[in-house]
């Protein structure tokens, strides 16, 4: 809340909105990241879905995606200063407000936009690009496609700079450039064929220069059955042309197969709602039921989701320990520790996660769990690197609401991932050329755990 401009009556009604407890989609990961962001993720190698839901997931992708029912406590801010330093502070602000109120002379002046740029200037100031402000429509929009059903392409994207390296930036230009981290599962985005690390040159004809991340999401997002038409930008390719059609995506979690004579079961994750968390537990108590010791679990092109759904994930292999560490602004370390309503598998049943720079969030708090509780081998790519935590504050008197980075997250080992990524046992790139029903990162995590002589038998003992 703004202090109050101290030529306003006492009496009179407060000038801005006050911000009212967490709404109730809570905390998230992710998005992808998404404008995300995606995870979630909401710029960085991933940063924004695209569909109506709006958010890092929500540009390309589905609100439910990002969305987390975990709540943290509240932290009371002691902000500096007294109420009258900071009201002398936003005096501008509010010689600002009356002369653009009072003075401006084109046009009649809406004062609720006026209010919502304010708000959105105030987030944007951070720096942060997954904070963000959401319009009252594009607000409820949001929490209308939580369900994991939206329209739109169905891809995750983020900003890297000319040489592909990750950034945050304001607006498109020659050193800040539109990527896609990971089209969803049978989304249109993926139908099409485009891939993790495609630069988006262009939409419907017209460069992307001089927007803002949310304009150029507003471009390519749109409503079922139209059309839109990307210029891509690939290595390796003279930059081409992809025409897709928007859709409803409905986000199909977990998909389940048997393996190498049905010994081992192999176990696709695209999501972390909490409903395909509780499907996930379902598939692997069904695998382990059905005689297979030895299980794969594939996070890659995953963004992130729910981080209720990354713990209850993680809680079917991981006993005891943490699960992740959460750092809040103040540096103040919380565990999370496995749910005890998730009866973990034998610990003699070995698994395989496989990860990829489409590995985003909560896919990244599942694998780094693994990983450092030695539960699980990682094979396949560096993973997207998003270690943050956003929380869901909705605004009173029909302002939209703000997606608020609040806490840091951490792998038990306490390892901030951000922006950095989990390195997996085992690389093993998938190259761009290889043909469809080819995949040596899976076929590097079924020798592992089948064959002896390349498998883990065969690697180095630890000291």
């Amino acid at each position: 809340m703004l202090p109050e401009d101290p030529d306003r009556p006492t009496d009179a009604p407060p000038a801005t909105p006050t911000p009212q407890e967490p709404g109730p989609t809570g905390l998230l990961t992710g998005d992808v990241p998404v404008l995300l962001p995606v995870a979630t993720p909401a710029r960085r190698r991933g940063g924004w879905t695209l569909g109506l839901a709006v958010a890092l997931v929500a540009v390309l992708g589905g609100g439910a995606l990002f969305m987390s029912g975990f709540v943290l406590g509240q932290r009371t801010e002691n902000q500096p200063g007294t109420p009258g330093s900071e009201a002398e502070a936003f005096q501008p602000f509010w010689d600002a407000y009356r002369a653009i109120r009072d003075r401006y002379a084109l046009e009649p002046v809406d004062r609720k936009t006026i209010i919502e740029g304010a708000i959105r200037g105030m987030v944007e100031a951070i720096g942060d690009p997954y904070s963000t402000y959401l319009s009252s429509e594009d607000f409820r929009q949001t929490l209308q496609d939580i369900n994991g059903e939206f329209e739109g392409i169905g891809a995750e994207i983020g900003t890297v700079n000319a040489a592909g390296e990750t950034v945050d930036c304001a607006e498109f230009g020659p050193d800040c450039r539109l990527v896609i981290i990971a089209p969803l599962e049978g989304s249109p985005a993926e139908k099409a064929g485009l891939e993790p690390g495609d630069v988006v040159a262009q939409v419907d004809g017209s460069t992307l220069d001089g927007l803002t991340p949310d304009e150029a999401r507003d471009r390519i997002r749109g409503e079922k059955g139209t059309t839109v038409v990307l210029l891509i930008q690939r290595e390796g390719r003279d930059p081409f042309e992809v025409s897709i059609t928007r859709d409803t995506i409905h986000q199909r979690e977990v998909i389940t197969e048997s393996l190498a004579d049905d010994e081992v079961g192999y176990i696709r994750l695209t999501g972390f709602s909490d409903n395909g968390a509780a499907k996930f537990v379902e598939a692997v108590d069904a695998a382990i039921d059905g005689g297979q010791t030895k299980l794969i679990i594939d996070l890659r092109g995953n963004p992130g989701g729910f981080v209720t759904a990354a713990r209850t994930v993680a809680s079917k292999f991981i006993a005891s320990g943490p699960i992740f560490w959460e750092e809040d602004a103040d540096g103040k370390l919380t565990e999370t520790k496995p749910d005890e309503e998730v009866t973990a598998i034998d610990a003699d049943i070995d698994v395989v996660v496989l990860i990829d720079r489409g590995s985003a969030s909560a896919s990244e708090i599942v694998a780094g769990a693994m990983q450092d509780s030695g539960r699980a081998t990682l094979i396949g790519a560096t993973s997207y690197g998003k270690g943050t935590v956003q929380q869901w504050i909705d605004l009173e008197n029909d302002n939209g609401g703000l997606k608020l980075t609040v806490a840091k997250w951490l792998t038990p080992d306490k390892h901030w991932v951000h922006n950095e990524g989990i390195v997996p046992d085992i690389v093993v790139e998938r190259p761009a050329d290889t043909p469809a029903g080819e995949d040596p990162v899976l076929d590097r995590a079924v020798e592992f755990l089948t064959d002896a002589s390349t498998g883990r038998a065969a690697l180095p003992k630890a000291a």
